[in-house]
């Protein structure tokens, strides 16, 4: 969509066979595979920042969603993982907004799997504030909490870093996931312009964000 181990599971699949070639060879090739962020981004001290940057509405975030979810469990201490969700038109606007809500109510995590089913196998559009509090509600979600968190100022700024974060990172579709504000990868370009299988290419994105995790331990 434009604008600690994985081993195991790689090598079950045809992924193995094309990823594992790319390592074997010296790793992914920049700007085919992954692209580098310059000037580097700033990133909080302590752990590598990985941020996976998505949309609700987007098919292939709804794809990408059980790998990385499974995968994210998976890894190592030093690596810090959280989403940010974009809005590269004023469309995308309320679901941004439905994230980062969610988010301050402690209920994302929760409420995520049920919004990625109510667009993607329901058509419940959910793109303005009173039909999501209503759907909210039957997960729990208090439906005057939800629209006070909805129309706050905290809301509102966290929107405005994700925008930022987005330019930052020439976030150009998504699914995709910024790597310790030095590197950027995705399906689309980890499948190097093959046709593959959403799943195939979501796993090979993942091996290659655990080499440039790698990388970034490594100052390399």
């Amino acid at each position: 969509m434009k604008r600690r181990d994985f081993s195991a599971l790689l090598a079950t699949t045809p992924l193995a066979g094309a990823a594992g070639t790319a390592l074997a060879q010296g790793g992914p090739v920049e700007g085919r595979h992954y692209t580098v962020v310059s000037p580097a981004l700033p990133t909080p001290p302590g752990k590598i920042e990985l941020i996976e940057f998505f949309w609700y509405g987007c098919p292939h975030c709804y794809a990408f969603e059980p790998l990385v979810e499974n995968w994210s469990r998976q890894l190592p201490a030093d690596v810090s993982f959280r989403k940010a969700h974009v809005a590269f038109r004023a469309n995308l606007k309320p679901h941004q907004r439905m994230f980062y809500a969610l988010e301050a109510l402690g209920k994302e995590v929760q409420a995520r799997p049920a919004i990625f089913a109510a667009i993607h196998q329901q058509g419940q559009m959910l793109d303005d504030p009173k039909s999501q509090a209503k759907f909210l509600s039957n997960l729990g979600v208090d439906p005057a909490k939800y629209q006070d968190a909805y129309n706050s100022f905290g809301v509102q700024n966290k929107c405005t870093q994700a925008d930022k974060l987005s330019d930052a990172y020439r976030i150009d579709g998504v699914p995709s996931l910024g790597i310790g504000g030095r590197f950027l990868t995705s399906p689309a370009l980890a499948g190097a312009g093959q046709r593959l299988p959403e799943q195939e290419s979501g796993q090979r994105a993942l091996q290659y964000t655990e080499f440039l995790l790698q990388r970034v331990r490594n100052k390399t």
